[in-house]
């Protein structure tokens, strides 16, 4: 209960402070109101539909750009002349902002499904990739030392010793690479979308409904902080042989 405490006392005060006068309405309103608007949007089956679509995209651009970084994390961390090869491209590129890529991206795929999904992908890539990489390289040599001469082959180390060592340094890629997701998919959907809960939000700019944007504000959060939630769980049964990670 304690990590609720905050947030709700915030939203406590919030209520207070809306129904009190000193937040005009339309400046910020009321969490009631919000919830309003959230039934509203609910019962004409607006919010369902926007929600589904966005979490589609999210999880399709996730899927991408997080299998292809992993794949290449690993490729790069196990072998030297890969990462010769490959490392000073992707770093070269992991510069340009990606929300940079926004006009270019509109003028190849336009507001379709592709172009969300490129951004999605190129978002995650980086943050996965990075940590991947860094996890593979930072094993205890010692560790796969001892593997070699316990008898292991190359695929038994690896997936006994280089593969468990490097998942702790992977899963902060991951939880990073979910904040930068929705970031992306955020700007995404405001600037190249007709649907989503970005274009809901932009939709609802235009009619001043600010009760309907601060509710696609609310919900990018609670996404975000389920995906953080989960991935932490994840991280937590997987890593349960960590020291780090046994509960006290």
């Amino acid at each position: 209960m304690t990590p609720w405490i905050l947030p709700v006392a915030i939203l406590a005060l919030w209520q207070l402070a809306s129904r009190l006068g000193i937040i005009p309405a339309n400046v910020l309103p009321a969490p009631s109101d919000v919830i309003a608007a959230a039934w509203r949007l609910t019962l004409n089956g607006q919010l369902p539909q926007n929600l589904a679509i966005s979490f589609q995209r999210a999880a399709s651009g996730f899927l991408l750009g997080g299998a292809i970084a992993f794949g290449l994390g690993l490729f790069n961390g196990l072998s030297k002349l890969s990462e010769r090869f490959t490392d000073t491209t992707i770093q070269m590129i992991r510069n340009i902002p990606n929300l940079a890529l926004v006009p270019l991206v509109i003028l190849w795929f336009g507001i379709e499904e592709e172009a969300k999904l490129f951004l999605t992908s190129v978002g995650v890539f980086f943050p996965i990739y990075i940590n991947t990489f860094h996890g593979v390289r930072t094993v205890d040599a010692q560790l796969v030392e001892m593997g070699r001469s316990y008898g292991m082959n190359s695929f038994e180390l690896f997936l006994r010793v280089i593969l468990p060592g490097a998942l702790p340094s992977i899963f902060v890629g991951v939880r990073y690479a979910l904040g930068v997701m929705w970031l992306t998919l955020i700007v995404a959907e405001t600037i190249a979308a007709n649907s989503g809960i970005g274009y809901m939000a932009m939709n609802a700019r235009e009619f001043m409904l600010v009760d309907v944007v601060v509710l696609s504000i609310v919900i990018y959060a609670a996404l975000g902080k389920l995906a953080d939630s989960t991935v932490r769980l994840l991280e937590r049964l997987s890593l349960s042989w960590h020291p780090a990670f046994r509960k006290s």
